[in-house]
C-alpha cells in the first residue's frame, strides 16, 4: 500500500511528466496551489479521496486496486512502472529482436 507522501511524490513526478505547473492542476481541481505543493513534499497528514481524485483527473490517471501480497504479470509491472514515471503505452518503445 502507497503512503500518502508516495502518492505525492508520484502525483509530482506524473505532473511534471506532462509539464504542468502546480498553479495550473490546483485550479483545474479547484484546490490551493499551496495544497499541491504540501501534498507532492509529503507535507499533509490527510488527504481526502474527492480531492485525490480530482487531482488524478486533471493528471489523466485513475487509481486500480490489487490484492496485497499478489503480484502481477511482468507486463502488469511494466505497466505499473511506466505509469509511475508518466509514460503513456504510445511513449514505450517496443522490445527490439536480435
Amino acid at each position: 500500500m502507497r503512503s500518502l507522501p508516495e502518492l505525492g511524490e508520484a502525483v509530482a513526478a506524473r505532473r511534471k511528466a506532462l509539464k504542468l505547473s502546480q498553479t495550473y492542476v490546483a485550479a483545474h481541481c479547484g484546490l490551493t496551489r499551496e495544497t499541491i505543493v504540501r501534498f507532492e513534499r509529503g507535507q499533509l497528514t490527510e488527504f481526502g479521496s474527492r480531492k485525490l481524485l480530482a487531482v488524478l483527473a486533471v493528471l489523466g490517471v485513475e487509481i486500480s486496486f490489487n490484492e496485497v501480497g499478489v503480484s502481477g504479470t511482468l507486463d502488469e509491472l511494466r505497466l505499473e512502472r511506466g505509469r509511475a514515471w508518466g509514460e503513456s503505452p504510445s511513449q514505450r518503445h517496443p522490445r527490439r529482436h536480435s
